[in-house]
């Protein structure tokens, strides 16, 4: 499958590498000159994965947002027509919000127009996503939207790259409880001195 993934911060980063493992092909869609974090990236993928935002997301299947929330709002004009493509909100709007929205979903859904949209991998930290890997097995990850076929390709490429299960969370009026999940990993990572050694997993008896 081909994805872009647009930003190369630390969670873009641990994504891009984990589906490049996974043999995806993988797009950086990014700004040039390279940032800083672009050529840190670079080093360890290829320069050669590093296009424009626009000629990413025309080649792409799958769109991962993984830059700041208000961001999204510069970026969406950026991706031209999205009509057949899964965008995947990866953010977390937690301290900023993108102006008028309550999270970088809401605008996505708004401006895009499109509901091929799915809200994933932002309940974690980075080295979660780089190695979902634990004693005893994957760790899990969980996504929402109103679009069940969609979410479905998300769920496939959740376990490509290693993670045991993605949970289906419901659909987009769960996006905010997801988003508080990612603040409760930050809760006990950081705040409350856990480590972000720490992940989070569905238990059965």
């Amino acid at each position: 499958m081909i994805i872009a993934i647009i930003g190369s911060g630390n969670v873009g980063s641990a994504l891009a590498q984990s589906f490049i493992r996974a043999k995806h092909t993988v797009l950086i869609g990014a700004k040039f000159p390279l940032s800083e974090k672009s050529l840190k990236l670079a080093t360890l993928i290829g320069e050669d994965r590093f296009t424009s935002v626009e000629n990413a997301a025309r080649q792409a299947e799958v769109i991962i947002l993984t830059t700041p929330p208000d961001a999204v709002l510069n970026i969406l004009p950026q991706l031209g027509n999205v009509a057949d493509k899964i965008i995947v909100d990866a953010t977390n709007a937690i301290r900023v919000k993108p102006a008028g929205y309550a999270t970088a979903f809401a605008a996505i859904k708004d401006l895009a127009q499109t509901d091929k949209v799915v809200k994933c991998f932002n309940t974690t930290g980075f080295e979660n996503m780089l190695q979902p890997a634990y004693p005893g097995g994957g760790i899990d990850m969980f996504c929402a939207g109103n679009n069940k076929e969609a979410k479905q390709v998300v769920q496939q490429l959740c376990t490509d790259i290693g993670f045991a299960n993605c949970y289906d969370f419901g659909g987009d009026d769960k996006v905010e409880l997801l988003e508080q999940l990612a603040l409760s990993w930050i809760n006990l990572a950081i705040m409350q001195g856990h480590g972000r050694n720490i992940a989070f997993k569905v238990v059965r008896r």
